[in-house]
């Protein structure tokens, strides 16, 4: 099984699919959509997770590229092992 991942540079498109129903794609793939339910604009993401509710269309809109950013990243570098573990193994003498 591959996972997709995406740029975090590729934009979302929208797509309206019905009065009440926008359709979000990154390059081609499904991201997710914002559904309008009468009284708020509720979002769910690519798995189909409920993203929240909110009261217009583009706060709804900017929750669902929020959720695509990628994580911030930790640290550059990789933890430092300490050093009794750093050590190379030894053969055993014979």
């Amino acid at each position: 099984m591959s996972t997709t991942t995406f740029p975090p540079s590729d934009p979302l498109t929208w797509k309206q699919a019905d009065d009440d129903v926008h359709v979000a794609t990154r390059a081609g793939e499904f991201a997710g959509f914002v559904e309008f339910d009468g009284t708020a604009h509720l979002v769910r993401d690519n798995h189909g997770t409920e993203l929240g509710s909110f009261d217009s269309l583009d706060d709804a809109f900017h929750a669902l590229e929020d959720a695509h950013e990628p994580a911030g990243r930790g640290s550059v570098f990789a933890p430092m092992l300490p050093r009794a573990w750093r050590r190379r193994t030894r053969r055993a003498r014979a």
